[in-house]
């Protein structure tokens, strides 16, 4: 039996190449900016550790997304 040849990249339609490019702009996009996002927020304004967010931010377009929404608490008011 014959095993099917992989997909190149030339075998994806245009649209489809244009919206997996769009996709990995986006993704790198969140990751670099939740990575900015940690270094430059006190750890008090963090839920858990830091190490742990960095780490779960380069989980897919999940780890930026779960940050952003539930690893940041509000700044304390002064």
């Amino acid at each position: 039996m014959r095993r099917p040849r992989p997909r190149r990249w030339s075998d994806l339609s245009r649209p489809v190449q244009v919206l997996s490019i769009i996709g990995g702009i986006l993704q790198y996009s969140l990751l670099i900016a939740a990575q900015v996002d940690l270094a430059r927020r006190p750890a008090e304004e963090v839920r858990g550790p830091k190490s742990r967010w960095r780490l779960l931010a380069f989980v897919s377009f999940l780890g930026p997304i779960a940050y952003f929404v539930w690893g940041r608490r509000p700044p304390a008011l002064r």
